[in-house]
Protein backbone atom coordinates (compact mmCIF):
# COMPACT_ATOMS: atom_id res chain seq x y z
CA UNK A 1 0.00 0.00 0.00
CA UNK A 2 1.35 3.89 -0.70
CA UNK A 3 3.11 5.46 2.33
CA UNK A 4 0.28 6.75 4.21
CA UNK A 5 2.30 9.51 5.13
CA UNK A 6 4.37 10.73 2.73
CA UNK A 7 6.05 14.22 3.40
CA UNK A 8 3.48 15.73 0.81
CA UNK A 9 0.40 15.79 -0.26
CA UNK A 10 -1.13 13.60 -3.22
CA UNK A 11 -2.01 16.49 -5.24
CA UNK A 12 1.30 18.22 -4.91
CA UNK A 13 2.72 15.03 -6.43
CA UNK A 14 0.37 15.26 -9.19
CA UNK A 15 0.97 18.49 -10.24
CA UNK A 16 4.89 18.16 -10.05
CA UNK A 17 4.17 14.97 -12.59
CA UNK A 18 1.98 17.42 -15.05
CA UNK A 19 5.17 19.92 -15.03
CA UNK A 20 7.60 17.18 -16.16
CA UNK A 21 5.28 15.46 -18.69
CA UNK A 22 4.17 18.90 -20.17
CA UNK A 23 8.42 19.31 -21.08
CA UNK A 24 8.46 15.38 -21.68
CA UNK A 25 6.08 16.17 -24.32
CA UNK A 26 7.92 19.58 -25.69
CA UNK A 27 10.94 17.86 -25.93
CA UNK A 28 9.21 14.83 -27.37
CA UNK A 29 10.69 12.19 -24.62
CA UNK A 30 8.15 9.11 -24.63
CA UNK A 31 9.60 7.46 -21.11
CA UNK A 32 11.68 9.18 -18.96
CA UNK A 33 14.73 7.51 -16.36
CA UNK A 34 15.45 9.83 -13.50
CA UNK A 35 18.80 9.14 -11.68
CA UNK A 36 19.28 11.46 -9.35
CA UNK A 37 18.47 11.08 -6.25
CA UNK A 38 16.77 14.42 -5.34
CA UNK A 39 14.57 14.13 -8.62
CA UNK A 40 13.47 10.77 -7.46
CA UNK A 41 12.28 12.01 -4.21
CA UNK A 42 10.86 15.44 -5.54
CA UNK A 43 8.65 12.97 -7.91
CA UNK A 44 7.67 9.89 -5.91
CA UNK A 45 8.56 10.83 -2.26
CA UNK A 46 11.57 7.57 -1.75
CA UNK A 47 13.81 8.49 0.68
CA UNK A 48 16.79 5.92 1.17
CA UNK A 49 20.40 6.25 1.53
CA UNK A 50 20.76 4.00 -1.71
CA UNK A 51 22.03 6.14 -4.07
CA UNK A 52 25.59 4.40 -4.38
CA UNK A 53 23.83 1.60 -6.01
CA UNK A 54 22.12 2.36 -10.11
CA UNK A 55 18.64 2.83 -8.80
CA UNK A 56 15.71 5.72 -10.53
CA UNK A 57 12.38 6.50 -11.38
CA UNK A 58 10.44 5.54 -14.34
CA UNK A 59 7.94 8.55 -15.40
CA UNK A 60 5.50 7.61 -18.03
CA UNK A 61 3.25 9.95 -19.86
CA UNK A 62 0.11 8.58 -19.33
CA UNK A 63 0.45 6.02 -16.82
CA UNK A 64 1.67 6.14 -13.11
CA UNK A 65 5.43 6.53 -12.08
CA UNK A 66 7.24 3.87 -11.29
CA UNK A 67 10.42 3.12 -8.85
CA UNK A 68 13.09 0.61 -10.09
CA UNK A 69 15.75 -0.05 -7.96
CA UNK A 70 18.12 -2.50 -5.78
CA UNK A 71 16.35 -5.73 -4.44
CA UNK A 72 16.67 -4.80 -0.80
CA UNK A 73 15.63 -1.18 -1.10
CA UNK A 74 12.36 -2.12 -2.49
CA UNK A 75 11.46 -3.14 0.87
CA UNK A 76 12.56 1.27 1.10
CA UNK A 77 10.21 2.47 -1.54
CA UNK A 78 7.15 0.71 -0.20
CA UNK A 79 7.91 2.66 2.77
CA UNK A 80 8.45 5.87 1.42
CA UNK A 81 6.76 6.52 -1.87
CA UNK A 82 3.07 7.57 -2.45
CA UNK A 83 2.60 5.26 -5.66
CA UNK A 84 0.60 1.98 -4.87
CA UNK A 85 3.36 -0.99 -4.00
CA UNK A 86 2.48 -2.09 -7.57
CA UNK A 87 4.74 1.06 -8.91
CA UNK A 88 8.04 -0.75 -6.84
CA UNK A 89 10.41 -2.58 -9.36
CA UNK A 90 13.78 -4.29 -8.28
CA UNK A 91 16.61 -6.30 -9.87
CA UNK A 92 18.38 -9.02 -8.24
CA UNK A 93 21.25 -8.39 -5.84
CA UNK A 94 23.39 -10.82 -8.05
CA UNK A 95 23.81 -7.85 -10.53
CA UNK A 96 25.19 -5.56 -7.49
CA UNK A 97 28.57 -4.74 -8.27
CA UNK A 98 29.41 -8.33 -10.97
CA UNK A 99 31.69 -8.30 -13.34
CA UNK A 100 29.29 -9.86 -15.63
CA UNK A 101 26.29 -8.27 -15.30
CA UNK A 102 24.82 -4.92 -14.61
CA UNK A 103 21.67 -3.53 -13.24
CA UNK A 104 20.97 -1.47 -16.44
CA UNK A 105 20.51 -4.51 -18.18
CA UNK A 106 17.56 -5.50 -16.09
CA UNK A 107 16.63 -2.03 -16.55
CA UNK A 108 16.35 -2.25 -20.71
CA UNK A 109 14.97 -5.32 -20.25
CA UNK A 110 11.96 -4.25 -18.11
CA UNK A 111 11.30 -1.07 -20.41
CA UNK A 112 11.29 -3.16 -23.25
CA UNK A 113 8.58 -5.08 -21.87
CA UNK A 114 6.91 -2.28 -21.12
CA UNK A 115 6.64 -1.57 -24.68
CA UNK A 116 9.23 1.17 -24.92
CA UNK A 117 12.03 -0.46 -27.04
CA UNK A 118 11.72 1.36 -29.95
CA UNK A 119 10.77 4.82 -27.93
CA UNK A 120 12.74 8.07 -27.25
CA UNK A 121 13.89 7.88 -24.00
CA UNK A 122 15.18 10.24 -21.88
CA UNK A 123 18.16 9.88 -19.20
CA UNK A 124 20.08 12.25 -16.91
CA UNK A 125 23.51 12.04 -18.78
CA UNK A 126 25.29 14.41 -17.18
CA UNK A 127 25.04 13.60 -13.27
CA UNK A 128 26.97 12.27 -10.28
CA UNK A 129 24.90 9.06 -10.72
CA UNK A 130 24.60 8.03 -13.94
CA UNK A 131 27.82 6.57 -15.07
CA UNK A 132 29.22 6.15 -18.76
CA UNK A 133 29.43 2.11 -18.47
CA UNK A 134 25.63 2.40 -16.94
CA UNK A 135 24.83 4.61 -20.55
CA UNK A 136 26.47 2.16 -22.35
CA UNK A 137 24.50 -0.81 -20.63
CA UNK A 138 21.52 0.56 -21.53
CA UNK A 139 22.11 1.24 -25.12
CA UNK A 140 23.33 -2.09 -25.68
CA UNK A 141 20.11 -3.27 -24.07
CA UNK A 142 17.78 -1.34 -26.15
CA UNK A 143 19.52 -1.06 -29.87
CA UNK A 144 16.06 0.13 -31.04
CA UNK A 145 15.84 2.97 -28.61
CA UNK A 146 17.59 5.96 -28.85
CA UNK A 147 18.35 7.32 -25.86
CA UNK A 148 18.05 11.73 -25.30
CA UNK A 149 19.85 13.44 -22.67
CA UNK A 150 17.25 14.79 -20.30
CA UNK A 151 19.74 16.29 -17.85
CA UNK A 152 18.20 19.20 -16.29
CA UNK A 153 14.55 18.62 -17.36
CA UNK A 154 13.07 17.53 -13.90
CA UNK A 155 15.59 19.98 -12.25
CA UNK A 156 13.94 23.09 -14.13
CA UNK A 157 10.84 21.75 -12.65
CA UNK A 158 11.58 22.38 -9.39
CA UNK A 159 12.58 25.97 -9.46
CA UNK A 160 9.22 27.73 -8.46
CA UNK A 161 8.46 25.96 -5.28
CA UNK A 162 5.04 24.88 -3.72
CA UNK A 163 3.76 26.61 -0.52
CA UNK A 164 4.47 22.67 0.81
CA UNK A 165 7.95 23.27 -0.47
CA UNK A 166 8.63 26.73 1.15
CA UNK A 167 7.36 25.33 4.71
CA UNK A 168 10.19 23.05 4.59
CA UNK A 169 12.48 25.49 3.76
CA UNK A 170 11.43 28.01 6.76
CA UNK A 171 11.51 25.01 9.38
CA UNK A 172 15.49 24.23 7.58
CA UNK A 173 16.32 28.16 8.15
CA UNK A 174 15.49 28.09 11.71
CA UNK A 175 17.95 24.90 12.18
CA UNK A 176 20.74 27.33 9.81
CA UNK A 177 20.34 29.82 12.47
CA UNK A 178 20.72 27.84 15.26
CA UNK A 179 23.92 26.15 14.17
CA UNK A 180 25.10 29.63 13.37
CA UNK A 181 24.40 31.11 16.58
CA UNK A 182 26.12 27.92 17.95
CA UNK A 183 28.85 29.00 16.01
CA UNK A 184 29.16 32.59 16.94
CA UNK A 185 29.28 31.43 20.90
CA UNK A 186 31.52 28.98 20.64
CA UNK A 187 34.04 29.52 18.45
CA UNK A 188 37.14 30.89 20.26
CA UNK A 189 41.38 30.89 20.43
CA UNK A 190 42.48 27.17 21.19
CA UNK A 191 38.79 25.36 20.25
CA UNK A 192 39.74 22.19 18.28
CA UNK A 193 37.90 22.33 14.58
CA UNK A 194 37.08 19.06 14.98
CA UNK A 195 34.98 19.61 18.10
CA UNK A 196 33.24 22.57 17.21
CA UNK A 197 31.93 20.21 14.10
CA UNK A 198 31.11 17.53 16.46
CA UNK A 199 28.83 20.84 17.84
CA UNK A 200 27.38 21.64 14.59
CA UNK A 201 26.51 18.41 13.66
CA UNK A 202 24.53 18.42 17.30
CA UNK A 203 22.61 21.48 16.58
CA UNK A 204 21.70 20.50 13.10
CA UNK A 205 20.37 16.94 13.69
CA UNK A 206 18.65 18.00 16.96
CA UNK A 207 16.45 20.82 15.06
CA UNK A 208 14.30 23.22 16.31
CA UNK A 209 11.27 21.72 18.93
CA UNK A 210 9.82 19.42 16.85
CA UNK A 211 11.27 19.81 13.59
CA UNK A 212 14.29 17.58 13.57
CA UNK A 213 16.87 18.26 11.51
CA UNK A 214 17.89 15.55 8.35
CA UNK A 215 21.89 15.35 7.07
CA UNK A 216 22.91 18.26 4.70
CA UNK A 217 23.90 17.23 1.37
CA UNK A 218 27.29 18.94 2.02
CA UNK A 219 29.40 18.71 5.10
CA UNK A 220 30.45 22.06 6.93
CA UNK A 221 33.22 23.92 5.31
CA UNK A 222 35.26 26.05 7.73
CA UNK A 223 38.70 26.89 6.73
CA UNK A 224 40.89 29.69 8.34
CA UNK A 225 43.26 32.13 7.45
CA UNK A 226 45.19 31.30 4.23
CA UNK A 227 42.96 28.58 3.79
CA UNK A 228 40.50 30.09 3.78
CA UNK A 229 41.42 31.46 -0.05
CA UNK A 230 39.97 27.34 -0.58
CA UNK A 231 36.07 27.56 -0.98
CA UNK A 232 35.81 23.71 -0.53
CA UNK A 233 38.04 22.22 2.43
CA UNK A 234 36.51 20.80 5.30
CA UNK A 235 38.21 20.45 8.76
CA UNK A 236 40.88 19.35 10.38
CA UNK A 237 41.92 18.98 14.19
CA UNK A 238 43.64 22.62 14.20
CA UNK A 239 42.88 24.84 16.65
CA UNK A 240 41.23 28.34 15.92
CA UNK A 241 43.88 31.35 16.18
CA UNK A 242 43.47 34.83 16.93
CA UNK A 243 44.83 36.65 13.90
CA UNK A 244 42.55 34.75 11.72
CA UNK A 245 38.96 34.83 9.50
CA UNK A 246 37.04 31.46 9.44
CA UNK A 247 34.12 31.35 7.30
CA UNK A 248 31.52 28.53 7.99
CA UNK A 249 29.60 26.90 5.22
CA UNK A 250 26.54 25.30 6.78
CA UNK A 251 23.10 24.47 5.89
CA UNK A 252 20.00 23.63 8.13
CA UNK A 253 18.09 20.33 6.84
CA UNK A 254 14.27 19.37 7.01
CA UNK A 255 13.09 16.33 5.28
CA UNK A 256 15.91 16.44 2.44
CA UNK A 257 15.04 20.58 2.47
CA UNK A 258 18.10 22.91 2.45
CA UNK A 259 18.24 26.99 3.56
CA UNK A 260 21.98 27.47 3.37
CA UNK A 261 23.35 30.20 5.50
CA UNK A 262 27.07 31.16 5.58
CA UNK A 263 28.86 33.98 8.05
CA UNK A 264 32.67 34.75 8.74
CA UNK A 265 34.27 34.91 12.25
CA UNK A 266 37.46 37.34 13.03
CA UNK A 267 39.26 36.37 16.41
CA UNK A 268 40.97 39.53 17.29
CA UNK A 269 40.53 42.65 15.48
CA UNK A 270 40.56 42.63 11.87
CA UNK A 271 43.04 44.00 9.49
CA UNK A 272 41.50 46.89 7.38
CA UNK A 273 41.41 44.86 3.67
CA UNK A 274 38.87 42.38 5.82
CA UNK A 275 36.92 45.44 7.09
CA UNK A 276 37.13 47.08 3.45
CA UNK A 277 36.28 43.43 1.79
CA UNK A 278 33.40 42.86 4.50
CA UNK A 279 31.87 46.83 3.87
CA UNK A 280 31.88 46.20 0.25
CA UNK A 281 30.35 42.66 0.11
CA UNK A 282 27.55 43.33 2.33
CA UNK A 283 26.97 46.20 0.71
CA UNK A 284 26.63 44.00 -2.61
CA UNK A 285 24.40 41.65 -1.10
CA UNK A 286 21.65 44.07 -0.08
CA UNK A 287 22.12 45.54 -3.56
CA UNK A 288 21.67 41.72 -5.39
CA UNK A 289 18.76 41.15 -2.92
CA UNK A 290 17.08 44.55 -4.22
CA UNK A 291 17.75 43.52 -7.38
CA UNK A 292 15.97 40.24 -6.82
CA UNK A 293 13.19 40.65 -8.35
CA UNK A 294 10.42 38.75 -10.18
CA UNK A 295 10.75 40.15 -13.68
CA UNK A 296 14.67 40.65 -13.25
CA UNK A 297 17.03 38.02 -14.67
CA UNK A 298 19.51 36.44 -12.75
CA UNK A 299 22.22 38.54 -14.61
CA UNK A 300 20.51 41.92 -12.79
CA UNK A 301 21.47 40.48 -9.67
CA UNK A 302 24.99 39.79 -10.15
CA UNK A 303 26.04 42.92 -11.61
CA UNK A 304 23.86 44.65 -8.92
CA UNK A 305 26.64 42.43 -6.33
CA UNK A 306 29.49 43.22 -8.80
CA UNK A 307 29.41 47.23 -8.48
CA UNK A 308 30.75 47.99 -4.63
CA UNK A 309 32.67 44.83 -5.19
CA UNK A 310 33.67 46.44 -8.05
CA UNK A 311 34.49 49.72 -6.71
CA UNK A 312 36.38 48.32 -3.86
CA UNK A 313 38.83 46.91 -6.24
CA UNK A 314 37.58 43.19 -5.59
CA UNK A 315 37.38 41.23 -8.19
CA UNK A 316 35.28 37.59 -8.31
CA UNK A 317 35.23 35.05 -11.36
CA UNK A 318 33.00 32.99 -9.96
CA UNK A 319 29.07 32.93 -9.56
CA UNK A 320 27.26 34.37 -7.09
CA UNK A 321 24.76 31.63 -6.54
CA UNK A 322 22.03 29.18 -7.82
CA UNK A 323 18.65 27.44 -7.17
CA UNK A 324 18.55 25.29 -3.72
CA UNK A 325 15.68 23.60 -2.23
CA UNK A 326 14.94 19.60 -1.41
CA UNK A 327 18.78 17.90 -2.42
CA UNK A 328 21.23 14.97 -1.13
CA UNK A 329 24.64 14.46 -1.42
CA UNK A 330 26.92 15.89 -2.78
CA UNK A 331 25.62 18.97 -3.33
CA UNK A 332 22.91 21.22 -2.54
CA UNK A 333 22.06 23.16 -5.91
CA UNK A 334 19.36 22.45 -8.24
CA UNK A 335 21.89 22.59 -11.19
CA UNK A 336 20.09 25.05 -12.96
CA UNK A 337 20.37 28.74 -13.14
CA UNK A 338 23.79 30.45 -11.96
CA UNK A 339 23.67 34.17 -10.32
CA UNK A 340 26.68 35.40 -12.83
CA UNK A 341 25.81 38.17 -15.36
CA UNK A 342 25.54 35.91 -18.80
CA UNK A 343 22.64 34.23 -17.33
CA UNK A 344 19.55 36.27 -18.83
CA UNK A 345 17.07 33.41 -17.01
CA UNK A 346 13.77 35.74 -15.59
CA UNK A 347 13.50 35.29 -11.96
CA UNK A 348 9.99 34.24 -10.93
CA UNK A 349 7.89 34.32 -7.92
CA UNK A 350 8.70 31.56 -5.58
CA UNK A 351 12.26 30.70 -6.69
CA UNK A 352 14.95 30.23 -4.17
CA UNK A 353 18.57 30.60 -4.24
CA UNK A 354 21.06 30.32 -2.34
CA UNK A 355 23.11 34.47 -2.71
CA UNK A 356 26.38 33.32 -2.33
CA UNK A 357 29.09 35.57 -3.61
CA UNK A 358 32.04 34.02 -1.55
CA UNK A 359 35.20 35.77 -1.93
CA UNK A 360 38.32 33.61 -2.57
CA UNK A 361 41.59 35.67 -2.43
CA UNK A 362 44.83 35.03 -3.06
CA UNK A 363 45.61 34.10 0.76
CA UNK A 364 42.37 35.26 2.86
CA UNK A 365 38.82 34.27 2.52
CA UNK A 366 35.05 35.80 3.32
CA UNK A 367 31.90 34.68 3.15
CA UNK A 368 28.23 36.45 3.69
CA UNK A 369 25.46 35.23 2.43
CA UNK A 370 21.63 34.60 2.33
CA UNK A 371 18.93 31.72 1.03
CA UNK A 372 16.70 34.06 -0.58
CA UNK A 373 12.93 34.10 -2.13
CA UNK A 374 11.96 35.61 -4.74
CA UNK A 375 8.53 37.27 -4.17
CA UNK A 376 5.29 38.23 -6.37
CA UNK A 377 6.49 42.27 -5.59
CA UNK A 378 9.13 43.67 -4.14
CA UNK A 379 12.82 42.70 -3.78
CA UNK A 380 13.49 39.46 -2.15
CA UNK A 381 12.96 37.59 0.69
CA UNK A 382 16.04 36.31 2.98
CA UNK A 383 14.75 33.18 5.03
CA UNK A 384 17.04 33.33 7.18
CA UNK A 385 16.91 36.14 9.66
CA UNK A 386 20.85 36.82 11.30
CA UNK A 387 23.25 39.68 11.40
CA UNK A 388 24.89 40.20 7.96
CA UNK A 389 28.33 41.18 8.84
CA UNK A 390 31.52 39.86 9.90
CA UNK A 391 31.38 38.20 13.44
CA UNK A 392 34.03 39.98 15.51
CA UNK A 393 34.96 38.11 18.66
CA UNK A 394 38.04 39.75 20.45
Amino acid sequence: MPNPTPPFSTGEYERRLRAVRSSMAEQNVDLLFCQDPSNMAWLTGYDGWSFYVHQGVLVFLDEPPEWWGRAQDANGAVRTVWMDDACVNSYPDHYVQSSTLHPMQHLGDLIRERGYGVKRIGVELDNYYFSAKACRALEERLPDARLVDATGLVNWQRTIKSGEELAFMRKAARISEKIIDGIAERVEPGLLKHELVAEIYADAIRGIDADWGDYPAIVPLLPSGTNAAAPHLTWNSDPFRTGEATFFEISGCYRRYHAPLCRTVFLGKPPQHIADAEAALVEGLEAGIDAARAGNTAGDVARALAKPLEQAGIERAARAGYPVGLSYPPDWGERTISIRPEDDTELKAGMTFHFMPGLWMKDWGMEITETILIRPDGPAECLCDRPRELFVKA
